[in-house]
């Protein structure tokens, strides 16, 4: 049974208020939509953050408004097709009709910026924004919708919907006059995901959502879209659509590109009257802790024991072991300088006295954090200084990070190239966004061209002051140097406020530090001092003295160092054809399909079973 309900606009507005930093008048609203369940044809503003992209007068993707100058959409939209090849129609409901449609509006795109880490491979990071032209005017059938914050929660069964011109059924177009569809689909929790696809297939920057017994998904034309959910008066866009297996098969929901993941990056290229976001809070429990298969990682649990004489509580926590250098949330392949998005270093630590940022480090063990000994020379006094762990920006607020006091502070007392260790007061809990380095300890080697990465807080992290991220390669260090505890890379423009942070590269799955950041006074030549960064611009060089000439002083301060994660599996994968979802592939190849279709080709991605 459809139930129809109409809104309160003065609920909604009065929600915004709380929610939505910014656009906090429009975001979210549809004003025309009075469905909750049900639905085949939307009707005409249903939808009004719904955009058509379009080459030729011709749909391959879709897309969501979320201000008046930016569109949301998905990475692998862009693959082949260039911004100035793009259109984007707003305001549309029938595409065969959209010439006569008055309310619709179209833009050019200026850029369309895709995530810095988004691989094709793996499906990771599929969203890209686009920018229009110029700004459109906001009307019942054109607003943008609100984004889910950081930190929000969809639970398995949570109710969404999803809208879009696909095909209706995977390789059916929809029929003229090409209305868009809607459909609606529960959340399927990541965990259960990661069972019917394969486990590792579906990362913390994805979701699914879909019915188990098939019949409503998401299809090639899709793309892009949004999927959205309605908490209070107001719809937050929840995922991007990106990709699955066929259309609609059971047990094969469609996955999503979960919008939570990417409030910073989206308020790093949106300056500016940036979208609103909403923190979507699930109720009740999460029922997708309880869902296990082969390869899963188990979650803790606690086991209550009672006898008939006395009642005993006993937490049996069953942990994952200790790893170091792994960052789930790091899919960084070169590209220069940038600022850096949450997790993507979850070592890094903020080393502060009187509340202000002094120098780097990074976590390399769960009590220690490893720093320059040139950042103490005001202070040895463990009292004076306080660690942040995963923190992002110094300027806004960070829901991931902790502050620790630090216990004592050990330095390396060799001629030169002094290193400092702090011993923190308590262990962090390890999250995504708080995790060990591993060091070298003159068990790793780091070859001429090895792509490296240095990371901290400097001037060009802008008014949030946000982590930045430096791009490097390891160079033959010639004749600055014929010490084999060496290592040179090129040129990065470091700072005071970067000493102590890592040189870092990444040998097979894990990240290794080979050296600390320290900045020298003398910049023209390798001359012997304290520093542990030596800058030799005549050769556009710059040494530095490796973690591993401080293994005895490491190993005798901290003692064990997490070991690295194990890249071996016994799991066995069988490998399922699949259907590829741009209409130009080989329609047997055994890969996943893209949700986008290839302009004059097929018109966009529909719903299935959106009755």
């Amino acid at each position: 049974m459809t139930m129809l309900r109409t809104l309160s606009l003065a609920l909604v507005i009065g929600f915004l208020v709380k929610g939505c930093h910014s656009q906090l008048n429009v975001c979210g609203v549809a004003s025309l939509n009075t469905k909750i369940v049900g639905g085949q044809d939307a009707s005409p503003g249903s939808w009004p953050w719904q955009v058509s992209l379009q080459v030729s007068g011709s749909h391959f993707c879709g897309g969501s408004l979320i201000n008046s100058n930016w569109v949301l959409t998905a990475a692998h939209c862009f693959a082949s097709i260039t911004a100035p090849q793009a259109t984007v129609y707003l305001g549309d409901q029938s595409l065969s009709t959209q010439g006569s449609n008055p309310n619709v509006v179209t833009r050019s795109v200026l850029q369309a910026i895709k995530h810095p880490s988004y691989s094709s491979s793996t499906n990771d990071n599929d969203l890209a924004l686009l920018q229009l032209n110029s700004s459109v005017t906001f009307t019942p059938y054109i607003t943008p919708v609100c984004l889910a914050a950081a930190g929000s929660t969809f639970f398995n069964g949570t109710l969404t919907w999803v809208t879009g011109w696909g095909n209706t059924a995977s390789g059916v177009s929809l029929a003229s006059p090409k209305t868009l569809q809607e459909v609606q689909v529960p959340v399927v929790g990541n965990r259960k995901c990661n069972c019917l696809y394969g486990d590792g297939t579906i990362t913390d920057n994805m979701m699914c959502a879909g019915l188990l017994a098939g019949g409503k998904d998401s299809c090639q034309g899709d793309s892009g879209g949004p999927l959205v959910s309605k908490q209070g008066g107001v719809w937050v866009q929840a995922g991007i659509v990106s990709f699955g297996y066929s259309c609609a098969l059971p047990n094969y929901p469609g996955v999503y590109t979960r919008v939570s993941q990417y409030q910073d990056w989206v308020n790093q290229q949106i300056t500016s009257n940036q979208p609103g976001f909403v923190r979507f809070n699930s109720t009740g429990s999460d029922g997708d802790l309880s869902v296990s298969c082969t390869g899963l990682p188990t979650v803790a649990t606690n086991t209550t024991t009672t006898t008939t004489t006395i009642t005993t509580t006993v937490s049996t926590t069953t942990a994952s072991p200790v790893v170091c250098g792994s960052a789930k949330l790091n899919t960084v392949t070169g590209g220069g300088n940038s600022l850096a998005f949450a997790g993507v270093w979850p070592w890094m630590a903020s080393l502060q006295r009187s509340g202000t940022h002094v120098c780097g480090g990074t976590l390399v063990a769960e009590q220690f954090v490893l720093s320059s000994a040139d950042c103490f020379s005001s202070s040895t006094n463990a009292s004076d200084w306080t660690v942040i762990l995963g923190r992002l920006k110094h300027n806004s607020s960070n829901a991931n990070e902790v502050s620790i006091s630090v216990t004592k502070i050990s330095l390396s007392n060799g001629t030169a190239n002094n290193v400092a260790v702090l011993q923190l007061s308590r262990k962090p809990t390890l999250t995504n966004y708080i995790q060990p380095i591993c060091v070298d300890l003159g068990d790793n080697s780091f070859p001429v061209n090895t792509q490296c990465w240095a990371a901290g807080w400097g001037s060009g992290g802008g008014v949030e002051q946000t982590l930045q991220q430096f791009n490097t390669t390891i160079l033959n260090c010639g004749n600055a140097s014929s010490s084999n505890s060496s290592i040179c890379t090129g040129v990065m423009p470091l700072e005071q406020t970067n000493k102590g942070g890592p040189l870092m590269c990444k040998i097979g799955q894990s990240w290794v530090q080979a050296a600390v950041l320290t900045l020298s006074s003398n910049s023209g030549t390798n001359t012997s001092s304290s520093n542990s960064t030596k800058t030799v611009r005549a050769s556009n060089v710059q040494l530095f003295t490796k973690t591993s000439s401080f293994s005895g002083f490491l190993n005798a301060v901290v003692g064990t160092f997490p070991p690295k994660a194990s890249t071996t599996s016994t799991t066995t994968t069988t490998v399922k054809p699949v259907v590829c979802r741009d209409v130009d592939r080989d329609s047997t190849r055994n890969v996943l399909q893209w949700r986008g279709a290839i302009p004059m080709v097929v018109t966009g991605k529909y719903m299935n079973g959106a009755g």
